[in-house]
């Protein structure tokens, strides 16, 4: 006997979030929490509107959607959220550096992640870095590693902004102590 009942219709419900694919903002965010990430300073130093005034200021931000992107030639990526002060300065200004945060440094990464600040220069003030000679941005002494960047492309990806930079120069000033991690929310390191 054949079954001639007609198939129930589906009708799709937006969920609560809005989001028409089905995932909240908080159960997104709950996902991620779980992967560890390596924490950086992106670093770039925005220069003096006036020749004849200051030299310009340095612009810092902590982030944890960093990545190495090719070998050939050397691509690396970082996530900025759309609108932020470095999203902004790197759209005109295409140098910028990187340092690898190590498991002593946790206070400048929460330093440089405070929402709402007014200026960076008091930030940087008692933090130990050299300006890079590439890319003029501060390195943050006792880091990791340190990268200098050239943006290559910049992509648009929902709220924020993928920055493909090439590589200009790649030291490894300090090889010793683990790496920061974020993890569910907080700094973590190895052990």
């Amino acid at each position: 006997m054949l079954n001639t009942r007609p198939a129930p219709l589906l009708t799709a419900v937006p969920p609560a979030s809005g989001h028409p694919e089905g995932v909240s903002n908080d159960e997104f965010r709950a996902a991620m929490s779980l992967l560890a990430t390596g924490v950086v300073l992106v670093t770039a130093h925005e220069p003096a509107l006036d020749p004849e005034g200051p030299s310009g200021e340095d612009v810092g931000m902590t982030a944890n959607a960093f990545m190495s992107v090719s070998l050939d030639p050397p691509l690396v990526l970082v996530s900025l959220r759309e609108g932020s002060r470095m999203d902004d300065l790197l759209a005109e200004q295409p140098l910028w550096a990187v340092s690898v945060l190590s498991e002593s440094q946790r206070h400048i990464a929460g330093r440089f992640a405070m929402k709402g600040r007014i200026s960076d220069r008091l930030l940087f003030e008692d933090i130990a870095y050299v300006r890079g000679e590439a890319s003029g941005a501060p390195l943050v002494g006792g880091a990791l590693a340190t990268l200098e960047c050239r943006t290559e492309q910049r992509v648009r990806a929902g709220d924020h902004t993928l920055v493909i930079g090439r590589v200009l120069t790649a030291h490894v000033p300090s090889a010793e102590g683990g790496p920061l991690l974020y993890f569910r929310g907080r700094y973590r390191h190895l052990g």
